[in-house]
């Protein structure tokens, strides 16, 4: 027998970076050097103009140096330095932003050991295998994994029953059930299988597993530029070329003017380009790649791999949210709770008869009424042997579960589905049970009616499902936000509504089938809305399909990870809130660093317009509001200004600006009012203190 190669102990652990790690600086400043090349530069059109600029200023140098010149070398010299450190800063920023990614996925890197499989001759347990390299295995493939192997390749369980250490995946300790059937049936190339035995049918081939993916989408390999960023970018290069027209227009218009008038100095080649970089906006443009690879990277953080950067934005673009009732609005462990007889039936009596009907019940539900007879009656140790018992159970069709004991027929299920089972034979259902069960479901509980053998309705199981803490306030700010909350769940309306009421929903849909989720989907969508959902299942694979961010958790079937656009490596539905708030902070952060840019330009415009062509215009000396040293000195003051900045805004691209749960017209008056304004009086202030600087050394 092949023994599979064990996982390399760094694929459990877990990355933890801080904002500027040590061991990320050396290469993010190796990768900004080498991202100096054109075609790489030619990604972002307005650090392209600097790149450009960079490279027709250095020229100049060298001809001031041969005495061609008309501007002293060792001004031309410091400016051509400043805008190659803007350039530089750039590539940083976003070199920085791709390195933490790589770092996050330098553990699941490891995970893609080569790995011994046991391939099946055919598609069951116990016959025989061969031994193949995990690397050979294709789609369609059965294997065999038992206790200690390591799961080669991404599969579907088709036999067995096993617990998987799916740590090096999710990060979470604690081992899951992988099964045959239902919704927990998909298994991940790279965990390991604790116990038992899976017979797994291989469902991708090598380099296109899931855990490929994953390392391609973490470290930004694939990014693609979203439809905001290209529409942002668009306006960019319109103001950079607004300024590059004005910036052409002033040199022959300078010129003549001097010649005209017989006094003062024409502007310089090196300041008109110098001019332009400080105008054009360069902060933006600088850092509106790493806002996007940062973004990425902070759903990785939250243990979401998403597909696309579009998918990341669209999360923060979502104005409806589909959520599962059980797992995400409520703990999702319904309890049996009381017993509500019949007429004419002892409490006693229907406590005896739901415990029968429930002793082959393995669900929470099943299991709560069983303890609740015990602790109630003391009713226990059954013989199941001399009730000669069949189980029967649960059915999508029938919605009802039990057991045959002998003659006796012992049923409990939905309210309606046992009235249909009733009235199915021959027999009235009495009026009151369905007064009963509208009375627990009003008070957000589930009824679960019991039936005996007869046909007699024996009374109700209250079911009772808690809603977790805080969801309440969560579901406010997403409020706050213009986001409305759907609940879905396959309870009754009045289940539904009360459960609604108390969580604060906007709205819900109840006995959801998967064509009522498809359709809820389509009439948002018909509305211009952007929905999200999560879901685990096959049924949910339509839906997700259609949802512009669909949520897949990791633990569901192949087909529902496939169809959605993110997977939640933690299953956990609740997510969701966290992936929109994600997605939020990405374009409050653009937004942010968008009007502080433009705000930046047009203090620049204001500040350095008046001082850099003095020596041309004598009367603008007026305008000077700064009274900065020389021309000289404004125009170096602002180029060492534009790279500075660039470096002091890197850390707020990466961590994102602070997640606020405000509407769109709030967070736009926020923006303008702290980064429109303080982008205005930011470059007063550290223009002057740099010139300032420059005289009192006397560098200019």
């Amino acid at each position: 027998m092949s023994q599979a190669l064990p996982l390399p102990p760094a694929a459990t652990t877990r990355t933890t970076l801080t904002l500027f790690d040590m061991a990320l600086i050396g290469p993010a400043i190796v990768d900004a050097v080498l991202k100096l090349g054109p075609r790489t530069q030619l990604r972002s059109p307005v650090m392209f103009v600097v790149y450009v600029g960079s490279i027709l200023t250095t020229l100049m140098y060298f001809q001031a140096v041969a005495g061609k010149g008309d501007t002293g070398s060792g001004f031309i010299l410091a400016i051509a330095i400043w805008l190659w450190f803007t350039v530089l800063f750039a590539n940083f920023a976003e070199a920085l932003a791709e390195r933490r990614s790589k770092a996050q996925a330098a553990s699941l890197r490891g995970l893609k050991k080569s790995v011994s499989a046991k391939q099946l001759a055919t598609p069951r347990y116990g016959t025989t295998w061969l031994p193949v390299a995990g690397a050979d295995l294709r789609k369609g493939n059965t294997i065999l994994v038992e206790a200690g192997d390591v799961i080669p390749i991404d599969g579907e369980v088709i036999e067995g029953v096993a617990s998987v250490d799916e740590s090096a995946i999710t990060g979470e300790s604690a081992p899951v059930i992988r099964e045959s059937g239902g919704d927990f049936s998909a298994v991940t190339g790279g965990t390991r299988v604790l116990s038992d035995w899976l017979v797994v049918r291989v469902t991708a081939n090598p380099g296109e597993t899931f855990l490929d993916r994953m390392i391609s989408m973490v470290e930004g390999a694939r990014r693609q530029k979203t439809p905001n960023e290209i529409a942002l970018t668009i306006l960019l290069v319109a103001l950079s070329i607004v300024f590059l027209v004005v910036t052409v227009t002033l040199l022959p218009f300078s010129l003549f003017g001097v010649a005209a008038a017989g006094a003062g100095k024409p502007v310089s080649v090196t300041v008109l380009v110098a001019l332009l970089v400080c105008l054009i906006p360069t902060t933006i443009g600088a850092l509106l790649s790493s806002v996007g690879v940062a973004g990425m990277s902070r759903m990785m953080g939250a243990n979401v791999i998403a597909t696309s950067g579009r998918a990341v934005e669209a999360a923060g673009d979502v104005d409806v949210l589909l959520l599962d009732k059980t797992g995400t609005i409520t703990l999702g462990n319904r309890q049996a709770a009381a017993f509500f007889p019949a007429p004419g039936v002892s409490e006693q009596e229907l406590a005896d008869v739901a415990q029968l009907a429930s002793l082959a019940d393995e669900t929470p539900e099943g299991r709560s009424i069983v303890v609740l007879a015990k602790q109630r009656f003391n009713i226990r140790e059954r013989d199941m042997a001399s009730l000669q018992a069949r189980f029967i159970p649960f059915s999508a069709n029938t919605r009802m579960s039990g057991i045959d004991a002998g003659a006796r027929q012992l049923r409990k299920g939905a309210a309606e589905s046992v009235k249909k089972h009733v009235e199915a034979l021959g027999l009235v259902y009495p009026p009151e049970m369905a007064r009963m069960a509208d009375e627990v479901a009003r008070r957000g509980s589930t009824p679960l009616v019991v039936v005996a053998d007869d046909g007699r309705v024996m009374g109700v199981v209250e079911l009772k499902d808690i809603v977790k803490g805080g969801i309440r306030e969560r579901f406010a700010e997403l409020r706050r936000m213009g986001i409305k909350t759907v609940m879905i769940t396959g309870d009754n309306k009045l289940t539904a509504a009360a459960i609604a009421a108390e969580a604060g929903v906007d709205d819900f849909l109840a006995e959801a089938t998967p064509e009522d989720k498809l359709n809820l989907i389509r009439s948002y969508q018909a509305e211009g809305r952007l929905v999200a959902m999560t879901g685990d299942g096959t049924n949910d694979a339509p839906a997700l399909a259609q949802a512009d961010v669909a949520v897949a958790m990791n633990s569901g079937t192949q087909a529902a990870k496939e169809a959605g656009n993110m997977v939640d490596l933690d299953s956990n539905p609740t997510k969701l809130l966290d992936i929109v708030q994600i997605g939020k902070q990405m374009l409050m952060t653009r937004g942010s660093l968008t009007t502080f840019s433009i705000a930046n330009d047009i203090a620049k415009y204001f500040a350095i317009i008046p001082a850099a062509f003095v020596g041309t215009y004598p009367q603008l000396k007026s305008l000077d509001v700064m009274h900065l040293a020389s021309p000289d000195s404004a125009i170096l003051s602002a180029v060492i200004f534009n790279a500075l900045i660039i470096v002091v805004l890197i850390p707020l691209a990466l961590k994102g600006v602070r997640y606020r749960a405000i509407g769109a017209a709030a967070l736009l008056r926020r923006n303008i009012l702290l980064y429109g304004g303080g982008g205005i009086v930011l470059p007063f202030i550290g223009i002057k203190l740099i010139d300032m600087l420059l005289s009192a050394l006397h560098l200019v």
